[in-house]
């Protein structure tokens, strides 16, 4: 038998997964600035008002997270992703609606980014746990490498764009642009091909208290995914510390367009894509693991530039330390992700997707609440400053673990599922 092709571009499947993928991403990034910024522009909210929607946004995964990954393990993975996007544009449509009938209120927004976080939980961990079966694990690599440089390129455009579309064309109908982006996904991702269903048997019907536990002991039990999971932790503890107040800081503080703070977040994407495209270099001539422990120590010490945040050459200066940060990041998603995948058996895909998605976005909105807490009472800089301070030492677990002496990755642990021939057929 020869060779499978490592290329996952020659499975049809992928290819619909990628399209679909990049005008969620887009939809979810142009919402990312035109939400905050219609919150502290339209609706007068403050520092503490400001960190409470974005923990909002990311508090589904503290929530509903973990249970989210046993309910993936028992649902059909194409449903899940297209349910969850036509969710998320119902919510989003709903504000440039309540705008245009002047009922615009910030529960209303509170709600939206709380369910539009719900809906998210499901499409993350779906989309992950699905790719092994749509791919195969020995494509795993490229595959991973281009959804992280398609993440990233979405969050150069879509935050970009939604910068320059909230100060052209004001952030309701920067919203609404992203609802249509969620509903074309969703239509997109209806031309997968059906994936293996998982068949519920007598033994399936336990609890979900166990399965959810059989989850967190493969992640926190294993000590290269424990060191993976609290790394990324707090790196995203640290940056949404930091990006929780930013809108604050960019609109009143420094007195800028909304175009600008896109502007900075979009180089955040740029850093993303730069470290996709170099982890497989790395990884080759380095190792996998040893790739993932010094770029830790290579790129994370620059966020402390962020915290120089200020007017003139500052301004790039504190540019600069978020595209180190975010390369950094870059490698992290393509060679953590693959090795976690690697890592784990089948059945327990969406249960270990679901852990990592529970801690790592768990972070997200405590970060959000810290932020606005630490903005509220000692200034957004303070704020800006801690979390620099854990960005810069979020490495260390990385570092300091297993994973820094891995050069190859670990043989999968049981043999791939596979889908049906339509849709792993090569074309």
């Amino acid at each position: 038998m020869s060779e499978a092709p490592r290329s996952p571009w020659r499975l049809r499947d992928f290819r619909v997964l990628f399209t679909a993928g990049a005008l969620s991403h887009l939809g979810s990034n142009v919402g990312y600035v035109a939400i905050p910024l219609l919150a502290v522009t339209t609706l007068g909210a403050g520092p503490g008002q400001a960190g409470a929607l974005a923990a909002l946004s990311t508090a589904a995964f503290l929530l509903i997270g973990l249970p989210a990954g046993a309910w993936v393990d028992r649902l059909p993975g194409r449903r899940v992703l297209v349910v969850a996007d036509a969710v998320r544009s119902v919510l989003f449509a709903s504000i440039p609606l309540a705008w245009w009938l002047g009922v615009l209120s910030l529960p209303q927004l509170y709600a939206v980014v709380l369910l539009n976080g719900c809906a998210t939980v499901f499409f993350d961990v779906g989309s992950q746990s699905v790719l092994p079966e749509l791919v195969g694990r020995e494509r795993l690599v490229p595959a991973n490498t281009a959804l992280v440089s398609l993440m990233a390129g979405a969050n150069i455009a879509g935050r970009g764009a939604g910068g320059f579309l909230v100060q052209l064309f004001t952030a309701p109908l920067a919203i609404l642009g992203g609802a249509i982006a969620y509903l074309i996904s969703a239509a997109g991702l209806t031309g997968i091909g059906r994936p293996h269903a998982p068949a519920v048997t007598s033994a399936d019907r336990r609890r979900l208290r166990t399965d959810i536990a059989e989850g967190l002991r493969h992640v926190l039990g294993s000590r290269e995914l424990r060191a993976l999971a609290l790394t990324a932790t707090l790196t995203n503890l640290g940056a949404q510390m930091i990006n929780a107040v930013l809108p604050v800081l960019f609109t009143r503080e420094l007195r800028l367009p909304a175009g600008a703070l896109g502007t900075y977040w979009a180089a955040g994407g740029l850093g993303i894509l730069l470290g996709a495209g170099l982890a497989r270099r790395f990884a080759t001539r380095l190792g996998h693991g040893r790739t993932l422990g010094l770029a830790g120590l290579w790129f994370a010490p620059a966020a402390l530039g962020i915290a120089l945040i200020g007017e003139g050459p500052w301004l790039w200066v504190a540019g600069a330390g978020w595209l180190a940060v975010m390369t950094k990041t870059g490698i992290d998603n393509v060679l953590g992700v693959t090795l976690r995948q690697h890592l784990t058996p089948d059945p327990l895909l969406g249960r270990m997707n679901a852990t990592f998605r529970f801690l790592l976005t768990g972070a997200l909105s405590i970060g959000s609440a810290l932020g606005g807490l630490v903005g509220q009472a000692a200034g957004v800089r303070m704020a800006v400053w801690a979390g620099a301070i854990c960005l810069a030492g979020a490495f260390l677990p990385v570092f300091c673990s297993p994973v820094r002496t891995l050069r190859e990755l670990p043989l999968a642990t049981t043999p791939p599922r596979r889908a049906s021939a339509a849709s792993t057929t090569e074309t």
